[in-house]
């Protein structure tokens, strides 16, 4: 697939590479080594952070290893769309690293080593996500590609990237099967998170590979289709979740005291809960206005998507 794209020189190269990626490599890098050295002490919160900032130390290893090599070429999609898409989930994984890894462990852990290299692991999460942030701002407009629209630089995009990091969320809560295996209707609730997922993932494949060609009908209205399921399906999981839950007349717990673990854990089962229900009302949302957006391109249209495809 022919882009017309020149490919940024050496030099260019080198410095986002020096500037940007050397830098996430570092700081994700270590981070994990500082809670890794703190062995037994960093609890199942050290281990899910840890995990997050390796994944993200591989990925930016990979993409370096890509752009050093200049093996752009062998992939049968665009490149440079890639990297500024994993960059911006890289954003929100850490950023989110940082505040739950902080709130639900640093902030109880005594005065001491252990403390210092827990705060020093969630500033250098911190900075990570800023220097992703960085990457996802500046470096399209560094390479001069101003005639090649980047993806996650427009408003479906970025909507894309927030239903599936809101569901990825929703997943990390999920590991934990005693919220969902004991009701039928709570089983539902994990499908319709999976089906959704998979659903705004191939979309926004499709879009990043410039496949949309070979869908049978127009892309708006395919992703029009998609979307309005997934809203109907959402909806459905925001009433059974809460209700099976937090309703003692379906087996929930209404008050988080019922759960006597939450004395001792912050993360506690009822907590978890909560945070799903939270999520699945925050991914609505963003699924609603996704709708929108897509309903004006197919029924009103606009200028840069007129409504006769």
């Amino acid at each position: 697939m022919s882009t017309g794209v020149t490919y940024p020189n050496m030099e260019d190269r080198n410095t986002v590479c020096c500037f940007l990626r050397l830098p996430q490599l570092f700081s994700t890098c270590v981070a994990f080594s500082l809670v890794a050295d703190m062995g037994i002490w960093r609890g199942n919160i050290g281990n899910w952070s840890m995990s997050i900032w390796c994944f993200c130390f591989a990925v930016t290893l990979m993409i370096v290893t890509v752009e050093y090599f200049d093996f752009e070429s062998r992939f049968p999609f665009f490149w440079y769309n890639l990297p500024i898409t994993y960059a911006c989930y890289a954003i929100l994984l850490c950023l989110l690293t940082s505040i739950i890894y902080s709130i639900t462990y640093v902030r109880f852990l005594p005065d001491g080593p252990l403390r210092d290299r827990a705060m020093a692991a969630s500033v250098l999460s911190c900075v990570a996500s800023v220097l992703y942030g960085i990457d996802v701002t500046f470096v399209w407009n560094y390479y001069g590609f101003e005639e090649i629209t980047c993806y996650v630089h427009t408003l479906p995009g970025l909507l894309k990237v927030l239903e599936t990091f809101v569901a990825c969320v929703i997943f990390a809560f999920l590991s934990n099967t005693s919220l969902y295996l004991h009701q039928p209707a709570l089983e539902w609730c994990v499908a319709v998170y999976s089906i959704c997922f998979i659903w705004a993932a191939l979309a926004m494949l499709l879009k990043l590979g410039d496949w949309e060609n070979i869908l049978p009908v127009p892309f708006p209205i395919f992703q029009l289709g998609l979307i309005l399921l997934s809203v109907i399906l959402y909806i459905s999981a925001l009433v059974l979740w809460p209700l099976y839950q937090f309703y003692e007349e379906f087996g929930g717990q209404p008050q988080w005291s019922s759960d006597i673990s939450c004395i001792y854990d912050l993360m506690c089962t009822w907590i978890q809960q909560l945070a799903v229900a939270i999520l699945t009302a925050i991914n609505l949302l963003i699924y609603v206005a996704d709708l929108m957006y897509w309903a004006c391109q197919v029924f009103i249209g606009t200028e840069d998507q007129p409504r006769n495809f």
